[in-house]
């Protein structure tokens, strides 16, 4: 299953994913840099960074920068990643940004339901947006 993560809510994909995952079934999550997450800038910037400086420098927990490994942590946060069957699920999901050659001519599937254009608010920024905040944003071209 290959998922266009272009415009969808970060939580409601993760949780899909994650699902799809646990069922068995190999998740590709493509354009994880234009997935959406719901609040304002400012909150979501300070609310990860207190995050990254939670802990240790060497033993963690580590938080990553950048918008796929974002992407993928979340969807992390909702299988049981300690045990065997949620390692074995977890293992079954890719991010990329942007989208690799080997899926450019491929059907993308999207979520019912996960799409912001159906928010109640206007308050949100992109991964990317927050990657970029943090320090480690790309630019994709195309």
């Amino acid at each position: 299953m290959i998922i266009d993560g272009t415009g969808l809510v970060l939580g409601r994909l993760a949780a899909y994913a994650a699902k799809k995952a646990l069922e068995g079934e190999t998740v590709v999550i493509v354009n994880s840099e234009k997935v959406v997450i719901t609040g304002g800038k400012k909150f979501l910037v300070e609310e990860f960074l207190h995050k990254q400086d939670r802990g240790h420098a060497y033993n963690g927990p580590f938080f990553p920068k950048m918008a796929d490994r974002i992407v993928k942590r979340t969807v992390r946060g909702m299988v049981p990643y300690r045990q065997e069957r949620g390692i074995k699920a977890y293992r079954r999901v890719k991010c990329y940004l942007g989208v690799p050659e080997e899926y450019k001519n491929t059907k993308f599937e999207t979520v019912k339901g996960a799409d912001y254009s159906k928010l109640k608010t206007l308050n949100f920024i992109t991964v990317n947006d927050l990657a970029k905040a943090v320090g480690k944003g790309v630019s994709i071209n195309g």
